[in-house]
């Protein structure tokens, strides 16, 4: 398993997270992002800087990836073609997207896209939370168990 993050709105506190994690299960750990990042000196932590662009990041994620490895995203419409490979992806909030749920979210992705469109006020998401976080420390370490005991 390699570990693939959409960095460019991955929240500082969740790449921290990941950073550990990396170190700890020596498992590659690649940020994909248009800006330069500064990530700590690790075997186990890459970066790769993308040109700016709409969906270059997105795109070079969905190349890149593998069956069995993990992305950690935001983006839905990533999410969903990362899981037609075959690999996991989980958002910075802590939940994974599966089979079972990723059309459903693509589906009020896109009815909430509409909405907006139209001139409908749909706010936007909830602060990020010390909830949040620790909701993604939980699933990201069950996912890494898992894969290291297969």
């Amino acid at each position: 398993m390699k570990i693939w993050v959409d960095a460019d709105a991955c929240p500082v506190v969740i790449k921290e997270i990941l950073f550990r994690a990396a170190e700890r299960t020596q498992i590659t750990t690649t940020l994909l992002a248009n800006q330069t990042l500064t990530i700590p000196n690790s075997p186990y932590i890459k970066f790769i800087r993308v040109q700016a662009g709409f969906d270059v990041a997105d795109n070079e994620i969905v190349k890149l990836v593998e069956e069995g490895d993990l992305i950690i995203t935001a983006d839905i419409p990533l999410a969903a073609e990362v899981i037609e490979k075959g690999a996991q992806a989980l958002n910075p909030r802590g939940e994974l997207y599966t089979l079972d749920n990723i059309k459903s979210r693509l589906t009020m992705r896109d009815f909430m896209d509409t909405l907006r469109s139209s001139g409908v006020n749909t706010g936007g998401p909830n602060a990020f939370s010390h909830r949040d976080r620790q909701q993604f420390a939980n699933t990201l370490d069950k996912i890494l168990i898992k894969d290291t005991n297969n």
